[in-house]
């Protein structure tokens, strides 16, 4: 079957692109031919629209005397953003097959049998509307509407318990995820959403796809390259750095004699050099599970790989980014003990190592979501 896959796009998240490289392999497992539906991020700005944003840029600093950042042409942001992802777009362009799209109504290709919705926050509203410059609607595959195709949502996350469409979004979302053949989720908040929102009763609760491959999968992505050895033993992998976390960095390095390393750049801080904001490659975030003796993250996917990696982690909770999906994950493997909101709530039981039940749960639910996929793209 010719399926193609809609998730967020691809560009520096590590955990946003390896879920669509293991969803992608997993399909491609199972006999499938896929690709993954990834908007082409390139900004493309005809010269008069150029000429008045210059502008506008020079009232605002000049007669109205307002701080703005330089202005940049449309040029030179794509050189940025190409320099920031040059690393990532690699492994990207090496392992995934993407289909780039600008516009979800008219781009996706006709030959396609089936789409698969998922996983990430393809159902939060201001990722899906902000990334894709799309309605949310079309995360339900309405652009789609009316085509004799399999649809089925494996994984999508809400990415917090609260609602956030419209009134007529939501009536417009519900009668488009009736036509589903299937529909999974990746939060148990995310079936309550269904039910009781998008009158949806039948949603599973699955696994994140990266969860569906193996520890040596992921090794073997390490070795097909030259990555060199961490330079520490305790990984730090933060997306919102403050004060409170670098305490709780220190703290664990103190007590358990560990070398910090950072996993990643401050690739979305704007106010550094475009050079400080390069992502190091995938397969260095990877490599940093295989040499840490700890985690330290507020990452979802980082919590999932040091699951599957059998490492040690605590995870500080971001409200602004969901807590919902690290409560969900957390409880499927008696692990809610290790969620903290503040350095404070640091308690030496953390470093202990993670029990085995843990890892026995995983292969009942691997079993279970690998079920749930088998029959919902049945022929």
């Amino acid at each position: 079957m010719k399926i193609g896959i809609l998730t967020l796009p691809l560009h520096t998240n590590y955990g946003g692109i390896l879920q669509a490289y293991a969803l992608q392999t997993v399909l491609e497992r199972m006999g499938h031919e896929v690709i993954v539906l990834n908007r082409d991020r390139s900004i493309y700005s005809p010269k008069h629209k150029q000429i008045l944003s210059y502008i506008i840029y020079l009232i605002k600093k000049y007669c109205l005397g307002r701080k703005v950042s330089p202005f940049k042409s449309a040029k030179r942001k794509n050189i940025e953003r190409e320099e920031r992802e040059q690393y990532t777009s690699v492994f990207i362009n090496k392992y995934i097959h993407t289909y780039k799209i600008r516009d979800l109504v008219k781009d996706v290709p006709k030959n396609l049998e089936a789409f698969v919705v998922g996983s990430d926050q393809i159902w939060r509203h201001k990722y899906f509307t902000g990334l894709f410059k799309s309605r949310i609607e079309n995360a339900y595959l309405k652009f789609c509407e009316g085509e004799n195709v399999k649809r089925v949502a494996y994984a999508a996350s809400f990415g917090t318990e609260e609602w956030e469409y419209t009134e007529a979004e939501t009536k417009e979302c519900a009668r488009l995820l009736a036509l589903f053949d299937a529909v999974s989720v990746r939060e148990e908040s995310g079936v309550v959403l269904c039910a009781e929102q998008l009158a949806r009763n039948d949603a599973k609760h699955v696994l994140d796809p990266t969860m569906l491959l193996s520890k040596d999968d992921y090794i073997k992505i390490v070795e097909n390259t030259e990555t060199p050895k961490s330079s520490g033993n305790l990984m730090c992998y933060v997306l919102d750095d403050n004060a409170n976390i670098r305490e709780l960095i220190n703290k664990i390095a103190l007590e358990k004699n560990l070398t910090p390393f950072n996993a990643n750049s401050k690739v979305n801080d704007k106010k550094l050099p475009n050079k400080e904001r390069i992502q190091p490659p995938v397969e260095r975030w990877l490599r940093g599970f295989m040499d840490a003796e700890f985690v330290v993250t507020d990452s979802f996917h980082a919590c999932v790989f040091s699951i599957l990696f059998h490492k040690p982690f605590v995870v500080i909770g971001n409200k602004k980014r969901g807590c919902s999906r690290f409560e969900s994950l957390l409880k499927m493997f008696g692990l809610e003990n290790r969620l903290i909101e503040d350095a404070s709530q640091f308690d030496i039981s953390m470093l202990n190592p993670i029990s085995d039940d843990a890892y026995r749960k995983l292969d009942e639910y691997k079993m279970n979501s690998m079920e749930f996929l088998n029959k919902a793209l049945a022929e």
